[in-house]
């Protein structure tokens, strides 16, 4: 994989940057998904035009007939951080030949099963291993790091604070 730094990713930035400019709400977009039970503890999750299956392992009570919900978290941020390296590298001039990006999380299920209050029922650590390699000095790769782990949206879901509002509909 070789960054090519005339590819279409730097015009549409353009174009997105004057849409915004004449309209600021253009900058705005909500993603949808729609999730129903599946098995003893696995679900169905409708993302639009696809369906993503997720279970547990029988460890857990599932299937394990499909990944568990943190792999797919750690599946989404490998892929907002391999699109967001793509995209910054392309931004920034940064030549890249080789990318891979491994991720891996620490749970304690005592959180999840409400056996011990004062664990929390996500991940208590997660450790991004990102393997990168081109003709660039290594000051530009962290810089492109920088970059990247700034502008991450999945990333940022982690480590910012972002407000989840749930509604129960009783019928």
């Amino acid at each position: 994989m070789t960054t090519e730094l005339s590819t279409p990713l730097n015009a549409i930035v353009e174009a997105t940057a004057q849409a915004i400019a004449e309209d600021a709400a253009k900058g705005r977009v909500t993603f949808r998904a729609a999730g129903t039970p599946e098995g003893t503890v696995g679900s169905a999750i409708a993302l639009g035009q696809y369906t993503v299956r997720v279970d547990e392992p029988p460890a857990l009570g599932g299937e394990g007939s499909a990944p568990n919900p943190v792999e797919v978290y750690l599946a989404s941020l490998i892929a907002c951080q391999v699109v967001t390296y793509r995209f910054w590298a392309q931004r920034l001039g940064v030549t890249v030949e080789e990318l891979s990006i491994d991720a891996e999380g620490d749970l304690d299920v005592r959180g999840f099963f409400g056996l011990d209050d004062t664990v929390r029922p996500g991940f208590q650590a997660v450790r991004v291993t990102v393997r990168i390699s081109g003709p660039e000095a290594a000051e530009r790769y962290a810089e492109l790091q920088r970059v990247v782990d700034a502008h991450c949206p999945v990333l940022d879901l982690t480590t910012g604070h972002t407000p989840v509002e749930t509604t129960l509909v009783t019928q």
